[in-house]
Formats: structure tokens, C-alpha cells, sequence
């Protein structure tokens, strides 16, 4: 009983305590340290009884893990890119909302890539991101912020700890805005900011055409080799959300797996068992 009330006193004394958000040196070319309690703060924000509707997909995203290893201290600045969904945008609401600072960033909506229809879809999609965030987490709106990378708002830029791109960089590549899309968030980091990217991962011997982004899947060298054109250098790889079941090949893209499962009921069952892509999680630092 003394055990435990001790570990539950120390518990309660690293919630209580602000973390303080940790300083990336640029010229450093080590990985930059794990904040001391991230993990457990984010094992609490994960356990929230307000994630119920979401923590089915936990096993495979290995949201606490993937975050600490980003280091997204509770205390930092943080840029989610593209929230779509708003998946993680819920989870790092409740992590940062208390602390730190959680902003949507999406795409800039004047991209040749873009219709009308999607365009003005984008604007308003930020518009209403940070009512939809304090919505869900019961936190005051003007904790969240958000814009499109067309209107970054003076003085944002060079403010953040870190950005993370989950699962995207497949279609801004093939979009051709991810060179624009990477500066314009580079410009926002911190000297010595990060950049973390979760991404589907092609086979290293993928051939150039199922690897380009249209299948959903990258190539974990290219992608490595792309951000360290654009400014960035690789300081962390993790195999946390890698699935050795996904053979990476599939006529219909990473979209024949979960949660999209493109084939409807043909093979569900074999789709379910694989579960959701094999990926790269990889952690980049602004250089210069």
C-alpha cells in the first residue's frame, strides 16, 4: 500500500508540474532528448474517457508513442498539418489544451490543385477548427487556432516546436505542392524546430510508379531524401507502427486496407487481419 501511494503521489506531482517545452539547438546534431513525463501525460490524455469513439485505433496508430517520440512536450507549439478527420487533433487538444498550443494547418487553398468548391472547403475547414477542438474537449476556442498555409498570420512565423504530417505526404506529393507546403512550414519551426511524419511505406524495391504517392504508399529513401532537400535533417526513425503483414503491394492502393477497406466485403476478413499499413515514423529537424 505505501508503494503505491508513493508511485501514486509521484504520478500526480509530474501532472501538476508544467514540462517545460524543450529548446532544439540547430547546430546540434544529436536526437534531441524526450521531455521527462511526456509519455505519462500523453498515456492520460489517451485514456480519456472523452477518446472512447476513437481508441480503436490506438493498436495501430501508437498515438503516446509516436508523440513522445516526436517530442510534443505538453508545454509546446505544436502544428498538426492537414487535421482532416481530426483524429489526432483531439487527442493533442486534450494533451496540449491546458499548457501548450494545438494549430491546424491546412493546405494552402490556392493551389492549382485544388477546385473551387475544394478550395473554399479548405478555408472553412480552418475556420471552424478550433470551435470543433473546444467542442470536443470542453476547453475555451481561443486555446486552438488554425489557418491554411496561403494565410499564415504575421508573426507566426518562426513560433513553433513542432509540426506533425500524418499519413500525407503521399498526396501532397502527388498533388505537387508538397515542396510549397514543407517551406511554408518550415518558415513557421523554431530554429532547430521538428517535423515529424507518419507515412504508408512502400517496399524499398517498389517500383517508381506504385511509390510516387498514387497508391498511397512512399518509399521510406525517398521520403528521407526529399525533406533533407527542403531543408531538414533526419535526427529519428521509429518502428512503432510498423505492420510486417502489409505486403505494400495492392492493386487499390493502401486504400484496400482498414480504415478504408476499398473492396468493401471481398476479403474483409483477410483486410481486417492484416489491419491498418505498415509505416515509416520518422522525426526531422530544421537546419539552419
Amino acid at each position: 500500500m505505501r508503494r503505491a501511494l508513493i508511485a501514486l503521489s509521484t504520478f500526480l506531482g509530474i501532472l501538476a508540474a508544467p514540462v517545460p517545452a524543450m529548446a532544439a539547438d540547430p547546430d546540434s546534431k544529436e536526437v534531441p532528448a524526450a521531455c521527462k513525463g511526456c509519455e505519462a501525460l500523453l498515456e492520460l490524455a489517451a485514456a480519456n474517457p472523452l477518446r472512447d469513439a476513437d481508441r480503436a485505433r490506438d493498436k495501430y496508430r501508437h498515438p503516446v508513442e509516436t508523440l513522445s517520440f516526436f517530442r510534443v512536450s505538453p508545454t509546446a507549439k505544436v502544428g498538426e498539418y492537414a487535421p482532416g478527420g481530426e483524429w489526432y487533433s483531439r487527442l493533442l487538444g486534450l494533451y496540449l489544451g491546458s499548457q501548450g498550443h494545438l494549430v491546424g494547418l491546412y493546405f494552402n487553398p490556392d493551389s492549382p490543385a485544388f477546385k473551387p468548391e475544394t478550395q473554399d472547403g479548405i478555408r472553412k475547414g480552418a475556420a471552424s477548427y478550433p470551435a470543433h477542438v473546444a467542442q470536443f474537449t470542453g476547453l475555451p476556442a481561443d486555446r486552438f487556432a488554425a489557418y491554411t498555409l496561403g494565410a499564415i498570420p504575421a508573426g507566426e512565423k518562426g513560433t513553433f516546436d513542432v509540426i506533425i504530417i500524418p499519413r500525407m505526404l503521399h498526396n501532397m506529393l502527388r498533388w505537387n505542392i508538397a515542396t510549397s507546403e514543407v517551406a511554408a512550414m518550415r518558415d513557421l519551426l523554431k530554429p532547430g524546430g521538428l517535423i515529424g511524419i507518419e507515412q504508408h511505406r512502400a517496399k524499398p524495391d517498389a517500383p517508381d510508379a506504385y511509390a510516387d504517392g498514387s497508391k498511397g504508399y512512399l518509399r521510406q529513401a525517398d521520403v528521407i531524401k526529399f525533406m533533407q532537400a527542403q531543408g531538414f535533417d533526419l535526427v529519428g526513425q521509429s518502428e512503432v507502427s510498423a505492420n510486417p503483414k502489409d505486403s505494400a503491394n495492392w492493386p487499390d492502393g493502401v486504400w484496400t486496407l482498414p480504415p478504408t477497406l476499398q473492396l468493401k466485403d471481398q476479403d474483409r476478413d483477410k483486410y481486417l487481419a492484416i489491419g491498418e499499413s505498415d509505416r515509416m515514423t520518422l522525426l526531422f529537424r530544421k537546419r539552419g
